[in-house]
């Protein structure tokens, strides 16, 4: 496999989690398998010991029913080999095989069983015998009184050679102290063979590891498939991605049936592609209706200057003039528009509504309707930016001066939570239910507006909406009795 396919083949998904789950298995198999092998050979190896230990107290109960050494009943040596070693390490008794052959083991001092009560009993009497009867009572008592089925034995593994030919094995022996006949005190080695639990032991780890690969096999391939399965929508999802870049946002990643995070995934991507569709078919309105709002004023603008040209004595300052601004107002209002759909935030100023509202209006002068201003003598401030709020009040009070009978009334109040209240009414036709949401978008009339030179662009009510949205409030339109109340909710500053 060339380099570039290895290093992309293990930078997917699905090879990352085929290894890592392999990986975890072998090591949780690999830490169970010793676990057992432990936990078995302890087994073996406790059941040997004990089987040492029953046949060490065997020949210790015949030694203690006064049984000769020369007649003792010992088992195979091959598998029980059995030894009776003096304290000097002198074997006084073995199995044919062991004969000649040196003690299998040293322990050392081996622990006595405790001495019969009875002895606590004694009379004082005896306590006034001579030191020597007592030091020959010390010497014989711990032996006469040991007993093989309360002693302790001792264990310890040894190799040990029974038949030269097969070599050394291992055995587990048991040591247990005992007297012989005549008094005189010994220790019984018995021995039971571990080649049965190291053959188990083997076999057992023998068997793991012909297992383990297969297993290991089987776990990444399942892995494997399932991880496949799993990621299938998901490369789906990538291939529509992939197409759609190329422009076409009508189109949509198919969604999965499963309520999983892939479908959840594939929905999500749906709505933002929706949400790119809408955006992008507003953008492309939004240019035509600038592109053909512009158009007039240019095309008039044009027109004038090249009569003027050709005739300069038929020049109409007004007219270039009246174009000119026009012209600026829309370039200014378009200008606002893309700052605000390139998510410019408003500066966060403390902003006194009732200050505002005197300073913008009673600079106006020559209006067609006079404003009424109704504010309170409190401040009622907000956080925002002084520039896009003075443009919210001057466009609503143009839309109501364009639409107004004889009056248009402006006031400033706070709501019962705090807010900040901003009213502009008219005494106009009002503004039908229908039409309420549609007059904030970008480039609509009404069809008592529509004449560019009357009824402007259509921006003025969509650049009121956009900044008030930006500043966290809220513009809505009601029945102002009679004519229409455009009501804007902003929230107070903080103290």
């Amino acid at each position: 496999m060339p380099e570039r396919s290895r290093r992309a083949w293990w930078r997917s998904v699905r090879a990352r989690t085929t290894v890592a789950a392999t990986a975890v298995v072998a090591v949780a198999l690999t830490a169970a398998g010793l676990a057992v092998l432990a936990v078995l050979r302890h087994n073996l190896v406790h059941s040997a010991e004990l089987q040492a230990e029953t046949t060490a107290r065997d020949v210790a109960t015949q030694l203690a029913a006064g049984a000769d050494l020369a007649r003792l009943s010992l088992p195979d040596a091959e598998d029980q080999p059995v030894q009776i070693v003096s304290m000097d390490r002198r074997v006084l008794a073995a199995a044919a095989e062991l004969a000649g052959k040196p003690p299998m083991a040293d322990f050392g001092p081996l622990s006595k069983a405790p001495e019969d009560e009875g002895d606590e009993d004694e009379s004082d009497e005896d306590e006034g015998e001579d030191d020597d009867e007592t030091e020959s009572d010390d010497d014989e008592s711990p032996s006469e009184s040991t007993d093989p089925t309360t002693a302790d034995a001792e264990f310890r593994d040894v190799r040990l050679t029974v038949d030269a030919e097969d070599g050394p094995h291992p055995f587990r022996v048991a040591a247990l102290g005992v007297t012989i006949p005549g008094g005189q005190p010994a220790t019984v080695y018995a021995g039971s063979s571990l080649e049965t639990a190291d053959s188990a032991v083997a076999d057992a780890r023998q068997a793991m590891l012909i297992g383990l690969l297969p297993l290991l096999a089987l776990v990444a391939l399942v892995t494997w498939l399932v991880t496949r399965r799993a990621l299938r929508p998901v490369e789906a999802i990538r291939r529509q991605l992939a197409e759609i870049m190329d422009g076409d946002l009508s189109r949509r990643v198919p969604e999965p049936g499963s309520r999983d995070e892939i479908g959840r995934l594939a929905t999500t991507t749906n709505a933002t592609l929706a949400a790119l569709e809408e955006f992008g078919e507003r953008q492309r309105r939004f240019i035509a209706d600038a592109a053909h709002e512009l158009r007039s004023p240019i095309a008039s603008l044009r027109t004038q200057l090249e009569v003027a040209q050709a005739h300069p004595e038929l020049l109409e300052l007004d007219g270039v003039i009246g174009d000119t601004i026009r012209l600026e107002h829309l370039a200014a209002d378009l200008l606002l528009l893309a700052r605000l759909d390139a998510g410019e935030q408003p500066r966060a100023d403390r902003v006194d509504l009732t200050v505002l509202i005197r300073d913008e209006l009673e600079h106006r002068v020559g209006d067609r309707v006079a404003v009424q201003i109704a504010t309170p003598e409190d401040a009622v401030a907000v956080t925002g930016s002084r520039t896009q709020l003075a443009r919210v009040l001057g466009n609503l009070v143009d839309n109501a001066q364009r639409h107004a009978a004889s009056i248009v009334r402006v006031a400033v109040q706070r709501d019962a939570d705090g807010r900040a209240v901003l009213t502009v009414t008219d005494d106009g036709l009002g503004v039908p239910p229908a039409d309420r949401d549609r007059i904030f978008q970008r480039f609509v009339r009404l069809d008592d507006a529509r004449s560019r030179d009357e009824g402007g662009a259509g921006l003025g009510l969509a650049i009121v909406r956009d900044v008030v949205e930006r500043h966290g409030g809220s513009i809505s339109v009601t029945d102002g009795a009679p004519g229409a109340q455009f009501v804007v909710t902003l929230p107070a500053a903080e103290a």
